[in-house]
């Protein structure tokens, strides 16, 4: 364990690190962040001896910093600092074997196997095997990091201090190197203090976060604690907006630019809408914000080419994406712009309307079959076979949603969706109730992101009223098509 209490210091007694407290249990990895002069490189010299202490003390182990000599003290807890353009003229192996001295009785003269497997094995976690006889001055600078990271890891120390360890690293080596040292903390324990400047990895590797600003603790606790919107703003001085990591609970930044771009004001209207006997094609000028439960592009993003196709209602393939990306690219849509869906209803029977609402308007299109209607209510007692989607729902907003509105949206238009199936009788063919939709139905809301901002859109709202209204509309028309089609009463 590592305990640092109400440490001060800095240079020419000139206080940059002030009252600083904080323990790290073995096997834990903490990160200290902050911005440039906050005092992240001085905390973490003065932590391990480089620089002297004002007041306050640091306790290894539960025995004071000052009471271990230099060579005690680098069997306890190893260093690897900011790296800097000079380096010097030794051969990769032997730069790494130089973190074997604090455990040498002379210089190199009692070299023993566990010293060779040592620097073997830190040589391979760092991936630097192939450059062990090359000179360290020829190296990149990324090259030249992982070299002192391996030298760091072959002192075997159980307490590992790094400033920046991702320095230089291109993001492959970044995730190769912070997996090597993550993985060196579970296995083995090791205590792991490190300085970031990317917010983002320090809050997906490290357990918790020190978050420093004009050399106090603004805050520390667990990722989600201090990687917070305000407290980001407030000490680094730069907008941002939060996320969620997508296969972890931590999260992630992304910064804001402050640099306003010319905006295109251009309304989305009918007539950004084509209509075959294959497609319903909607193309924007530019990317607009979306969120879907498409075959290709769903969830969030930016895109500007929409496609709706009609397949055949046997329509099987084993993979889906794969053939659908096939269609759009011989269709000349690029994969990087298109959100595309799948329908088994006669794309010429889509309906698209236009709704003017206070803040602008909205555009609903909508495709509607009903044959494989289901009662999601009672889906869990029959036996449902695989079918494509036939209702799919567009609905493209001339104005800025907020994130709570796109989901409300996606509501809004859905219990429309299940009062135009209530108004017209459609029922599921398995258990004669009134159905609620399709068994694999589809949804897009887009928006452009320009002029008046919108931040909710349930029933209250006027953007929620024209969607309710408009999906209700869209649907029941589209739903009375398909009825005649097939023959229906």
């Amino acid at each position: 364990m590592l305990q640092v209490e109400n440490v001060s210091g800095g240079y020419d007694r000139k206080m940059i690190v002030k009252n600083v407290s904080f323990e790290v249990e073995k096997g834990e990895m903490l990160g200290i962040l902050g911005p440039n002069g906050s005092g992240k490189s001085t905390l973490l010299k003065v932590i391990s001896g480089i620089l002297n202490m004002e007041s306050g003390d640091v306790l290894v182990d539960g025995r004071s910093l000052k009471s271990y000599t230099s060579k005690e003290l680098a069997k306890k807890m190893a260093v690897l600092p900011q790296l800097h353009s000079h380096a010097f003229s030794h051969t990769v192996r032997d730069t790494i074997a130089l973190g074997r001295y604090p455990h040498q009785s002379g210089l190199f003269s009692s070299w023993s196997d566990e010293d060779e497997t040592a620097v073997a094995e830190a040589m391979k976690l760092t991936a630097m095997e192939r450059y062990e006889h090359q000179m360290l001055d020829l190296l990149s600078g990324g090259e030249q990091q992982r070299v002192f990271v391996a030298q760091a890891l072959a002192q075997q120390a159980p307490i590992l201090l790094l400033d920046e360890p991702t320095n230089h690293l291109d993001i492959a080596h970044q995730k190769q190197l912070l997996d090597t040292i993550k993985t060196q903390a579970i296995e083995k324990g090791i205590t792991i203090i490190s300085i970031f400047h990317d917010i983002n990895l320090a809050s997906l590797y490290c357990d918790r976060l020190l978050l420093m600003d004009r050399g106090e603790v603004k805050v520390i606790g667990a990722p989600h604690e201090v990687v917070q919107k305000d407290q980001i703003e407030t000490v680094y001085e730069a907008r941002i907006s939060t996320n969620p990591h997508p296969e972890r609970p931590k999260p992630q930044i992304t910064i804001l630019p402050d640099v306003i771009e010319k905006p295109n004001n251009k309304r989305i209207t009918t007539e950004n809408f084509q209509i075959t006997g294959e497609l319903v094609i909607f193309e924007a000028e530019t990317q607009l914000k979306t969120w879907s439960s498409a075959v290709i592009n769903a969830g969030s993003g930016w895109y500007k080419n929409f496609v709706n196709r009609r397949v055949d209602a046997n329509y099987a393939c084993d993979n889906v994406q794969k053939e659908m990306l096939e269609y759009l690219a011989k269709e000349g849509f690029s994969e990087a712009d298109t959100v595309g869906m799948m329908t088994a209803v006669n794309t010429k029977d889509a309906i698209i309307k236009e709704y003017d609402t206070p803040f602008g308007s909205i555009v609903i299109m909508v495709t509607a079959g009903v044959g494989n209607a289901v009662d999601v209510s009672r889906a869990h007692e029959v036996e449902m076979l695989p079918a494509i989607g036939t209702i799919n729902t567009w609905i493209v907003v001339n104005g800025e949603l907020s994130d709570e509105a796109f989901i409300q949206s996606v509501i809004t238009a859905t219990e429309a969706k299940t009062k135009a199936l209530a108004f017209e009788q459609v029922k599921d063919p398995r258990t004669g109730t009134i159905a609620t939709g399709t068994s694999t139905d589809s949804i897009l809301i887009a928006a452009t992101q320009t002029g008046t901002h919108i931040p909710y859109a349930g029933p209250i709202t006027e953007v929620g009223k024209k969607i309710g209204f408009g999906v209700y509309e869209c649907t029941v028309e589209a739903i009375q098509i398909y009825k005649k089609a097939k023959g229906w009463k």
